[in-house]
């Protein structure tokens, strides 16, 4: 029998998820947890893994809206026989998982592991857990107030409400490893090459990549986000060296560089130094162009522990802060939960932008730079001054946007993706 890849549940508040993008082509052979697609939920883009190794075959059109639970495309073992789809998209096959139950308004204590059954788990009712990790609380830190010292509701409710003590920023763990380098599957000709900015990660191209799918697409995550390693970031020139080895094992005659942010930073700085590996250049509001940042902001992001802290932060990314909803907050936070993380980042914020300002200046390589290049920026952008696009020399092509924030390629998707698109 075949494995079904159904729609997950990212987030509470989803009902469906629309497939943004496949990474595996039907037909194409996967292992269990390589990235398969792209789900987009309230514009936040989420990275689906293979529930199982096999063959894969009858995979939803991108674009499409699944409901939770329900098939996008079923994964056949070597050699089993394919026939026919199983069952049309969206189509009641498992159940949907029992909505949560709403906190009663006193938690019954619930039994109690025998004594002989030691667990190094805290004890805490399910509502508790739920509680506490919607909210970033670290529920060890708790004193219940149930049966055998069990953390109740309550309990965290109260811990939310009390004023927090200053906690000591979580100690960064260097880790060691390769950059992640996720490949899309199909697209011909020169391959486009995706480096997200900071605190963010590959994920993030998904809303603009139908824009670029007729090219095979690449995405580096840069160390510390996404499923890269933590690794220890001494300078800009320590970061370039990382990135330009990812982008060297990739042994592409040429490719598309397109970068936002730091990414766009980094993107300059590889075409500086491998100009005849780069047809074009596209940077998206890019760092490196002037000593301003908003260091603030950078720091808050990092230092956000639960979803009302996160973002109020976030919403300085954007024009419109509508786009940037509970739920993309939640699932933003989510994807940011562990503190090693949060610490590599914040290490890394204090290497590049030290005192909120950029220790890096890149204006000369864009003076030095041959192949087409195009600068996209929007001019309330509260991250990077849009007024740094003008030192760009003149053969650089500029985009500005009115209306629009540090996140052009979020907030008007089709009119950047036209833009890439003239060059790739």
């Amino acid at each position: 029998m075949p494995v079904e890849v159904i729609m997950p549940k990212v987030d509470m508040d989803m009902a469906s998820g629309k497939i943004m993008s496949w990474h595996i082509a039907e037909g194409d052979s996967v292992t269990k947890g390589d990235p398969l697609f792209d789900i987009e939920t309230d514009k936040a883009a989420m990275e689906v893994e293979a529930p199982a190794d096999g063959i894969l075959h009858f995979t939803a059109p991108e674009g499409t809206e699944i409901p939770i639970g329900k098939p996008c495309a079923w994964l056949y073992a070597d050699g089993e026989e394919v026939g026919e789809q199983p069952a049309p998209f969206g189509a009641d096959t498992p159940p949907d998982p029992a909505p949560e139950p709403v906190a009663p308004v006193a938690e019954a204590p619930s039994p109690e592991p025998a004594a002989s059954t030691p667990t190094d788990k805290t004890r805490a009712t399910p509502r508790a857990r739920h509680m506490a990790r919607e909210n970033g609380v670290d529920i060890a830190t708790l004193t219940g107030s149930g049966p055998r010292g069990r953390i109740q509701a309550d309990d965290v409710e109260t811990a939310l409400t009390r004023a927090p003590a200053p906690a000591a920023p979580p100690v960064f763990r260097a880790e060691t490893g390769a950059l992640s380098v996720t490949r899309s599957k199909g697209g011909t000709g020169t391959p486009v090459v995706l480096i997200h900015g900071f605190a963010s990660d590959a994920t993030s191209w998904a809303p603009i990549e139908r824009h670029l799918k007729h090219r095979p697409l690449i995405r580096i995550d840069l160390p510390g986000h996404g499923k890269s390693p933590k690794l220890r970031i001494n300078s800009f020139a320590d970061l370039v060296t990382e990135v330009r080895r990812a982008f060297d094992d990739l042994h592409l005659e040429t490719a598309h560089l397109v970068g936002h942010s730091l990414g766009g930073a980094l993107a300059l700085a590889l075409a500086d130094t491998r100009p005849r590996s780069v047809a074009s250049l596209t940077l998206i509001a890019p760092a490196g162009l002037g000593p301003d940042v908003n260091g603030t902001a950078l720091n808050g992001i990092c230092a956000a522990t639960r979803d009302t802290s996160l973002g109020p932060w976030l919403r300085q990314l954007v024009a419109d802060e509508d786009l940037i909803t509970e739920s993309y907050v939640r699932l933003s936070m989510a994807g940011r939960a562990d503190p090693n993380l949060r610490a590599a980042q914040s290490a890394l914020a204090d290497v590049l932008f030290p005192d909120g300002v950029q220790a890096f200046d890149l204006r000369a390589a864009l003076s030095r730079l041959e192949m087409p290049t195009k600068l996209i920026w929007g001019k309330q952008d509260a991250i990077i001054p849009w007024a740094h696009a003008l030192r760009a020399p003149g053969q650089v092509g500029l985009h500005l946007f009115d209306g629009i924030g540090h996140m052009p390629q979020i907030e008007a998707t089709d009119e950047v993706g036209k833009i890439i698109g003239t060059y790739v």
